[in-house]
């Protein structure tokens, strides 16, 4: 009900007033839902309409797919089959699939959804850049990102099919993406390193030297090595190639759908052996912004996103020891740190780092630091949108200062700001001759400063032993 001016009233009668007592509140923001920029297999709603460079909401992967399609085929499966036999009786039957790494489907938007649900996801964007019938360029993904800025709500940046650009394209359209985290500054990148290697510490300087962007690098992560995923991949019988060796003599290839009804026990053994033996190794990025979500969701964005499993991982493509890892997390020169996922005995494999990409920044060396300011920040700057135009005095001032210490407040109670009272944890000021001149206020400008003592985690727990001398 509209608030009558009581002045104002000239005709006889009774009038309402109704008289807020609650005070304004501040909504806090979500905190963990990623965009996916990539290829896809088809992109239209359901009007027929193209969704390409269209931003577009999907809480699974069944909607994805109604969407976008699927994953693509696979054309380079083969697989050889060993029989033995006496007469026509088989006495012996195995069989082996292989599907070189250069072979493997360069677009891996699909797969990497399935891993993002698979670790905890929600809802999230999809940005196609393009039909998987195109070939992946730097300007096609860079489309995508510029698309992507017209969308408030994404809080997370992953670029799945990035990887299949050169080394140094790939770096260049990470880089864009921190710029655009840095000029929104409610958002936050998700990057993997662009080559595996056998050798933990040549690939990590080799993506410090390669990644040539030295600023704000507090607005992104690094995660390494890649993760053998549990999924199966897709493809089309006709495209298949089966060798059938009996007794050592190998037959001519042939498709493995003409074995379906004329040998059937073969057809079957291969079926399975490409689903059990064959599936895809993923980035980690994907599976990261899903355990993002999971630990924001069970915790609170304040929770540092480690110590935590990875699902739906069988291996990893390389094991890091703590050596490498001790290089992996510090480096004093560039002062680029990639966080670790490891394998623990009984534990499976947990995600063992929590640092930003500027990882000797005291300020901002951590994940949890950097995305909790960002979700208060995003949150306050939408709930004093409402004081826009008001009058700039002191009923307005206690009014914006009473909103944001209750939100500071409920944040420190569920443990998100470090001390024993408010006070300690949190602070905010405004006011004439605090935050603001009196040529502030001709100007139009209301100033509210807000300082917050972030909980960092325990990346270091020491325990100190010693002898104690017998007493009894």
């Amino acid at each position: 009900m509209a608030q009558i001016n009581e002045t104002a009233i000239k005709t006889p009668g009774v009038y309402v007033n109704e008289i807020p007592l609650f005070p304004p509140s501040v909504a806090q923001v979500e905190t963990a839902i990623p965009a996916f920029i990539g290829h896809t297999q088809k992109a239209e709603d359901e009007l027929g309409e193209s969704l390409i460079n269209k931003p577009t909401k999907v809480f699974s992967l069944k909607e994805y797919e109604q969407y976008f399609g699927g994953p693509e085929n696979q054309t380079d499966i083969k697989v050889t089959v060993q029989q033995t036999t006496d007469g026509s009786i088989v006495s012996a039957l195995s069989a082996a699939a292989e599907l070189p790494a250069d072979k493997v489907s360069k677009y891996k938007m699909y797969h990497s959804l399935r891993l993002y649900f698979a670790n905890g996801g929600g809802p999230c964007y999809i940005v196609s850049a393009a039909a998987t019938t195109a070939n992946i360029t730097p300007a096609t993904l860079e489309g995508g990102l510029n698309a992507l800025a017209t969308s408030d709500e994404p809080t997370l940046i992953v670029i799945p099919d990035g990887l299949s650009l050169a080394k140094d394209k790939y770096y260049e359209l990470i880089g864009k993406a921190i710029d655009q985290c840095v000029l929104l500054q409610d958002r936050f990148t998700l990057v993997d390193v662009h080559s595996e290697g056998t050798n933990v510490t040549n690939t990590i300087n080799s993506f410090r030297a390669d990644f040539t962007k030295n600023d704000n690098l507090n607005y992104a992560a690094v995660y390494y090595p890649y993760l053998k995923t549990t999924f199966e991949y897709a493809y089309a019988d006709t495209a298949v190639n089966v060798v059938v060796v009996t007794n050592g003599t190998a037959a001519a290839p042939v498709k493995l759908n003409t074995l379906k009804t004329t040998q059937t026990a073969i057809y079957s053994l291969c079926v399975e052996t490409i689903n059990n033996r064959l599936s895809p190794t993923l980035p980690p990025a994907a599976a990261m912004a899903g355990i993002y979500a999971r630990v924001d969701g069970s915790r609170g964005v304040w929770k540092a996103p480690a110590n935590v499993s990875v699902n739906s991982v069988y291996g990893l493509s390389t094991n890091i020891s703590d050596a490498e890892q001790g290089s992996m997390n510090m480096d004093a020169t560039t002062g680029k740190s990639v966080n670790a996922i490891r394998s623990f005995q009984g534990k499976g494999f947990l995600v063992w780092g929590a640092r930003t990409l500027a990882g000797n920044d005291n300020e901002w060396r951590y994940v949890n630091v950097r995305r909790l300011f960002i979700t208060v920040e995003e949150s306050a700057k939408k709930a004093t949108l409402q004081f826009v135009f008001e009058p700039n005095d002191a009923n307005t001032w206690v009014k914006v200062r009473a909103m944001l210490e209750n939100y500071l407040t409920l944040l420190w109670r569920q443990g998100a700001l470090a001390g024993s009272k408010p006070e300690h944890a949190f602070y905010v000021r405004c006011g004439l001759n605090q935050t603001m001149t009196a040529q502030d206020i001709l100007d139009g400008k209301l100033i509210v400063e807000i300082g917050m003592a972030a909980v960092r985690p325990a990346e270091f727990i020491i325990l100190r032993f010693s002898h104690k001398m017998q007493e009894s």
